[in-house]
């Protein structure tokens, strides 16, 4: 029951950790370094980024968007006083942002998941999706939830499939929370204490190439374990 949507969570990890070592392609309007450094926008740049997290959280569309990276940056830069600007107002706008984000994602896969999925000829979208996803999303929703939000592009698509599988809106609210505290306040505070190192600054894309494998590892043991059950599961009793 679990397969399509493990090779779905497959595949959307493979592809952010593509992006993630594609990272120094960046345009310069979407690499860190250059969109936050002297930028004329001054202290409003973290305003910026606020909206940048809510679009790479909330919609759809805003999966391209480097959210580790903006987040570690803007941190270093505060902290060597590049961005002028309280530490403390600025974690709060980018965790309030991330959770905002998640509740929209949640609420278009809970209104929008339905319309789509129950189409009869839709070859991509598929009902049985939707219980698969619900199983899973009982099971591992809250682990899922919170390592998710440390995969680029998966941090983007699973409140979606959250909200489309009808995960209960209570536990999702709470696991979001912490996530979003979680994925927000440690990326911004890592870039506070590890960006001021030389070393550390030049090799970003490094950095989160080594938190994606961190936490890519967990869903992958999930995952082969939903699919050990699903096999089981489908195997005929002797």
């Amino acid at each position: 029951m679990l397969d399509s949507l493990a090779s779905g969570l497959d595949a959307l990890t493979s592809a952010a950790s593509a992006s993630l070592v594609q990272g120094s392609l960046l345009p310069d309007w979407l690499n860190p370094n250059v969109f936050l450094q002297n930028s004329p926008l001054g202290p409003a740049i973290v305003f910026v980024v606020v909206a940048i997290i809510f679009a790479e959280t909330g919609l759809l569309v805003g999966f391209f968007l480097p959210g580790d990276s903006m987040l570690f940056t803007a941190g270093m830069l505060m902290a060597t006083g590049a961005i002028q600007f309280p530490l403390w107002l600025a974690l709060l706008l980018f965790v309030v942002a991330a959770i905002i984000g998640n509740q929209c994602g949640y609420l278009i896969g809970r209104k929008a998941g339905p319309a789509i999925f129950n189409r009869p000829d839709s070859k991509l979208f598929k009902a049985e999706h939707v219980d698969k996803a619900q199983a899973f999303f009982e099971k591992h929703g809250g682990k899922a939830l919170i390592l998710a939000r440390f995969v680029p592009i998966v941090r983007t698509f699973v409140p979606v499939i959250s909200g489309v599988a009808r995960m209960d809106a209570r536990r999702f609210f709470v696991y979001n929370v912490i996530g979003g505290v979680a994925w927000a306040g440690l990326v911004t505070l890592l870039g506070v204490w590890l960006g001021q190192i030389p070393w550390v600054g030049k090799n970003i894309d490094l950095i989160f190439i080594a938190i994606v494998l961190i936490s890519v590892v967990p869903i992958g043991l999930e995952l082969l374990k939903a699919r050990r059950a699903s096999k089981q599961d489908s195997e005929p009793t002797a």
